[in-house]
């Protein structure tokens, strides 16, 4: 979800103001997922990266996370939606913490999925599920599988990244081996259900090969 900097910057707003925007367009995508009857919905929110930010920065997207999930429980809960978190959550503040392991426990039963990557980086994940693979004897490409923080998630088909950046970002690095790929030059404030919508098109009209023919 790439841009709300930028989106605030040409409006000669703060950056505050901008990740507030991307907030809107979370629950614009959020709903446009639920409409399009996808199983599973993944966000990248927070990376592993975004510690090196100005601390003022950090502050408001720690914040905005707060308001966050304290005006959206309630209705993930009412519509189905399961939340997943992908990444170290618990480096955060330990109210945060709490806030999330409040919310994973409470819509445990949802039967859509939201992932959300907090503190995360795939490079990181991957020695992680490396380490914990050998841990348990075996180091192929189905035991790290197994422990990958996305290991209870269908395969990723289509990665979305917004904002005209053309690279992966140290994002599901793993599981984007065989997924589609599709960078548009839509600043992530900006995006809604119509930009979901186009992807999910355009993702149909591709043939998917897996490194065959």
């Amino acid at each position: 979800m790439d841009g709300n900097g930028r989106w605030a910057k040409r409006r000669a707003l703060p950056r505050a103001m901008g990740h507030k925007a991307g907030g809107d367009a979370v629950r614009r995508t959020v709903q446009a997922a639920e409409d399009l009857g996808l199983e599973c919905l993944t966000l990248y929110a927070f990376s592993s990266e975004n510690w090196k930010r100005e601390e003022s920065e950090i502050s408001d997207l720690m914040n905005l996370m707060r308001r966050f999930i304290e005006a959206n429980l309630a209705d993930m809960i009412e519509r189905k939606v399961r939340l997943k978190i992908i990444g170290d959550f618990k480096a955060f503040a330990p109210d945060i913490v709490e806030k999330l392991e409040d919310a994973l426990a409470r819509t445990s039963g949802g039967t859509r999925t939201l992932a959300v990557a907090l503190n995360y980086g795939a490079q990181q994940e991957i020695a992680r599920a490396a380490r914990l693979a050998a841990e348990a004897g075996a180091i192929d490409p189905e035991s790290i599988e197994k422990h990958l923080y996305t290991a209870d998630l269908p395969p990723l088909d289509l990665l979305i990244r917004t904002s005209g950046e053309v690279r992966l970002s140290n994002f599901l690095l793993w599981q984007s081996a065989y997924a589609e790929m599709l960078f548009l030059d839509v600043l992530w404030p900006d995006f809604g259900e119509e930009h979901l919508r186009a992807a999910c098109e355009e993702f149909a009209k591709r043939e998917r090969r897996y490194g065959g023919r």
